[in-house]
């Protein structure tokens, strides 16, 4: 049951129809993916295209991610269709590509941060930050398995990245709020009520005036929620727009049939209302600064205990293909940072990094042993390892962190694959095979014969290319 107050307000808001939505809220949600083109070339079979997304598949069925080996190799992402909608920012020209700093300010899970890590470019670097420890973790994990090597992980109140002035092109705020836009779930009908999206609006307030000092001038803001209300979304622009400078920015996009255009005054958003649009619930608005910021922070001094020594530079160079420049050195870890040694130490002085780039491996006396971040990477180095390729039941056993003991595989360390996607290390020390498959990511659910067939089927889209 929807809430009475819930329904006596969307009655009142002359651009949703509150009819088709609360019939809608009534039904299952639809599924949606969203494909790595880094790692897969396949589409899913039974599915039809996310309309405003080049990668997004709606699907047919729920399946079971956790079983499915694809999922942990980061071919794919499950994610809300409308969330996708962050895309139509980058065809549109709104956002270029290049050498942007991008913030995604409330990131976790990871949803719209593995979705600008393939937008941006490999020359961006994109900070994605949450403010809760145990979310900015799994965040880190969903980063490191979709494995473009341009984003970092920070563990930050909104209100220290006040000290990083003007420093990025494009922040992204999916700002926490009253969940009215995923009502078909149970428990988000339970935790509404008048009193606590009051609360969002005021806790979203603080944080869009916590962000907007990093954002440099001329820089884009992106402002989302996933819930209906005028509190939370155009009002709370209109009144940012008069706490600051800043301009409403109306992105030049296709029509797309069902997605509601939103306008306050002079602020325009986009409304996505399940009855008219295949997803959940989201409002999106874009805002340009229009006033100078002041020292924009250069970061420091290139530090030389940052830079490894040759014989780790010319070692990391034989795994990666990552720029030598970004290959830095801390303690006994040799990893890449997406940007200069100055951003690092900027970033590392102001912020608490959870995932400070990619890891390439650690140093242990003269031996070098691979990090799984490596392995996920598309920043590994073709043949810098021999790989054994497994089946499904053996992957699901090497993600569950057991013992090999039925593969064939040479000696020393060893990618293993499924139909030829990385799925992390093994080393083979001859007397054994170990497992080196990070031990708090280990499957932990039974898995049974017919796990296989309730996982994702997929069909070879490369057979429809021409040429």
């Amino acid at each position: 049951m929807l809430p009475d107050k819930f329904i006596e307000r969307i009655k009142l808001q002359n651009y949703i129809d509150s009819g088709s939505l609360i019939k809608a809220l009534g039904e299952p949600s639809p599924v949606s993916i969203r494909i790595n083109p880094a790692k897969w070339d396949r589409r899913p079979v039974a599915s039809e295209p996310v309309p405003w997304s080049s990668r997004g598949f709606y699907l047919d069925r729920r399946p079971l991610y956790t079983p499915d080996p694809m999922f942990h190799a980061g071919c794919y992402y499950p994610q809300e269709a409308s969330s996708m909608f962050i895309e139509q920012l980058f065809r549109s020209g709104l956002i270029g590509q290049g050498p942007l700093r991008i913030l995604d300010l409330c990131a976790a899970p990871g949803g719209k941060t593995t979705h600008l890590s393939s937008l941006a470019g490999p020359e961006a670097l994109i900070v994605a930050n949450d403010a809760i420890r145990t979310r900015a973790r799994i965040l880190a994990e969903n980063v490191t398995k979709w494995g473009v090597p341009n984003t970092v992980v920070t563990w930050n109140d909104p209100s220290a990245f006040s000290r990083l002035e003007g420093f990025f092109d494009v922040i992204l705020i999916d700002a926490p709020c009253s969940g009215e836009g995923m009502f078909r779930d149970s428990t988000a009908v339970s935790e509404w009520s008048e009193e606590n999206a009051c609360h969002c609006s005021l806790r979203q307030r603080r944080i869009l005036m916590d962000a907007w000092p990093a954002l440099k001038e001329d820089g884009l803001l992106v402002y989302s929620t996933c819930t209906f209300n005028p509190s939370e979304n155009e009002e709370n622009i209109i009144w940012l727009a008069g706490k600051q400078n800043a301009e409403s920015i109306r992105p030049d996009i296709p029509e797309y049939e069902g997605i509601t255009e939103i306008s306050l005054g002079n602020i325009r958003g986009f409304g996505f209302h399940p009855g008219r649009i295949k997803g959940e619930g989201l409002f999106i608005s874009v805002l340009r600064k229009r006033e100078s910021t002041g020292n924009v922070p250069k970061g420091f001094r290139g530090s030389k205990n940052l830079r490894p020594s040759k014989d780790d530079l010319r070692k990391a160079q034989s795994l990666s293909i990552f720029d030598s420049a970004g290959v830095l050195s801390r303690g006994n870890e040799l990893f890449y940072f997406p940007g200069s040694v100055s951003e690092y130490e900027l970033l590392a002085g102001t912020l608490r990094l959870v995932k400070q780039g990619t890891g390439i491996s650690t140093i242990k006396g003269r031996d070098y042993l691979p990090s799984h971040e490596l392995a996920l990477s598309t920043g590994i180095r073709a043949n810098a390892f021999p790989s054994a390729e497994l089946t499904y039941e053996q992957a699901v056993r090497y993600l569950k962190r057991e013992e090999l003991k039925d593969v064939s595989v040479p000696a020393g360390w060893v990618l293993v694959t499924l139909q030829s996607v990385i799925l992390g290390f093994v080393n083979n020390i001859g007397r054994r095979l170990n497992n080196y498959y990070p031990p708090e990511w280990r499957i932990r659910m039974a898995v049974d014969n017919s796990a296989g067939s309730k996982i994702i089927g997929w069909e070879d889209t490369s057979k429809n290319q021409p040429g």
